[in-house]
């Protein structure tokens, strides 16, 4: 069975703006532990727009750290910024502390297959769009990469078949040597070249980029911040969000609860799936299915075991996995799900 999944560099334009949606999230939280924040980012054409809605006495200079965090991303123009966060609606203030804001699907999923418990395409795209990160921010050799970049990883079980990757340059620089560059450094140590589709820039030179090409919006890139789209998932962002929304908090703990089936040699893959609806802190359905290990005889009931030693509900959840703890601008790329260092990940 093929699988193909891909993953973005931190100047891609959806990238950029989870980026700068889970910065005003870190910073909220910084000031204020209990804020709840609702927000959407979107970029265009030099021009980058900031909505939502915010519950919090904090105030800081939203624009201000937008700049900021593009900046530090890597792009030079300039970019006019527009801030319109309010308070959120009555109605979402009477909501029970801790209750979904909204009917909430969330799946949690690990594997055996890899170090990180994720599908190896995954990681394989993941890696790759992260060294083309890497050389562009640490080795002067390669000061002609710019910011925006997308990797696309097809494989056969465990054999890369194709891989395609988008390169932004600076326009002196010939394609044939963006072409070179990305083969040498970045494809063949991990996937090799021989029997390997390649397709780099295969529409030409990338020297039209970022926001000053195309448009993006936070939120667009969920099966990237999740499982790579091999894995169902709901319709709803990770970035821009409080870690109490139901949909953040309850997708790391599916995937902790999903990690721990695994780690405990139950089964060699597991998925979780969780449902919140509104105004409920409880989930109104958990279920847990997995492969079983062969060395295992009966059947075990997974859903009863995630029941018994996990408390779905968002304020319990961001006690266990200390989620408050501004870290979500760093989660932004390269995957939120399957990288050390985040407490949803840790071992129980």
């Amino acid at each position: 069975m093929r699988k193909a999944v891909e993953s973005t560099t931190t100047g891609q334009p959806d990238k950029v703006c989870d980026q700068i949606a889970d910065a005003i999230v870190d910073e909220y939280l910084r000031r204020d532990r209990d804020a709840r924040l609702d927000l959407r980012v979107l970029g265009s054409h030099g021009m980058l727009m900031i909505g939502g809605e915010v519950d919090s006495a904090a105030d800081f200079d939203v624009a201000e750290l937008a700049r900021q965090v593009y900046r530090e991303i890597g792009y030079l123009d300039e970019i006019e910024v527009f801030a319109n966060v309010e308070r959120g609606s009555e109605d979402m203030r009477r909501m029970p502390r801790g209750a979904s804001m909204d009917t909430v699907v969330v799946n949690g999923y690990a594997t055996r297959e890899t170090r990180e418990m994720l599908p190896l395409p995954l990681v394989m795209a993941h890696t790759m769009a992260r060294r083309l990160d890497d050389l562009r921010r640490n080795d002067l050799q390669f000061q002609w990469l710019q910011p925006d970049g997308k990797v696309q990883v097809l494989m056969e079980k465990d054999r890369v078949t194709a891989v395609t990757m988008l390169v932004s340059h600076a326009p002196q620089i010939d394609l044939r040597d963006v072409q070179n560059a990305m083969i040498d450094r970045v494809i063949a140590p991990l996937a090799g070249e021989h029997g390997v589709q390649l397709h780099i820039n295969a529409a030409g030179p990338f020297t039209a980029f970022g926001f000053q090409a195309d448009s993006g919006i936070s939120g667009h890139k969920t099966h990237v911040d999740t499982y790579g789209g091999l894995i169902p998932h709901g319709d709803h962002a990770l970035c821009g969000k409080d870690p109490l929304k139901a949909e953040r908090a309850g997708a790391y703990m599916a995937r902790f609860a999903a990690r721990h089936l695994v780690e405990q040699g139950l089964v060699s893959s597991a998925l979780v799936n969780v449902v919140y609806t509104l105004g409920r802190a409880e989930p109104i359905h958990v279920h847990a299915v997995g492969t079983p290990e062969k060395s295992r005889g009966a059947k075990l009931d997974l859903t009863e075991i995630i029941k018994q030693r996990f408390d779905f509900r968002p304020e319990a959840i961001a006690e266990r996995l200390d989620l408050r703890t501004p870290r979500y601008r760093e989660a932004a790329c390269f995957g939120q799900i399957g990288r050390a260092g985040f407490p949803w990940e840790d071992p129980l």
